[in-house]
């Protein structure tokens, strides 16, 4: 005899987000990675805008962590790509140790979700995640 499923009362597991962190600085980016694989993403890494370019160019990602001082291209330059070459909503957390007024407030003028400042608490990051990814 058959068993008859309703599929609404079958759970979904939805796919694991895919992240893409950039920061030239080597302890962050194993530190965030970790977290944020604890956390059941898949994680993606670059440490520099080179290779966060390339990255962003080669794959699609559901949230994007960046640094905003790093060698080859800047955060920034990361930032415009997405919004300005892919016309991407993709949620993006800016990082950096400057925590100057003018900086956040550039930041989010160029299309950031959040901003984080350095040195990244791992909690404070899940959380700011959870956030931005819900938006």
């Amino acid at each position: 005899m058959a068993a008859i499923f309703n599929l609404a009362d079958i759970p979904l597991n939805p796919a694991p987000m895919k992240a893409l962190v950039c920061d030239d600085d080597i302890a962050c980016l194993r530190i965030i990675q970790k977290k944020l694989e604890s956390e059941n993403l898949i994680v993606f890494t670059a440490k520099d805008g080179e290779e966060g370019l390339r990255k962003l160019k080669e794959f699609d990602f559901d949230i994007v962590i960046t640094d905003i001082h790093m060698p080859f291209h800047s955060g920034d330059e990361l930032v415009s790509f997405i919004r300005e070459k892919q016309k991407k909503a993709t949620p993006i957390i800016m990082l950096s140790a400057d925590g100057e007024e003018e900086i956040i407030a550039l930041a989010f003028q160029q299309g950031v979700d959040a901003f984080i400042k350095k040195p990244v608490k791992p909690d404070d990051l899940i959380r700011t995640v959870r956030k931005v990814a819900k938006k």
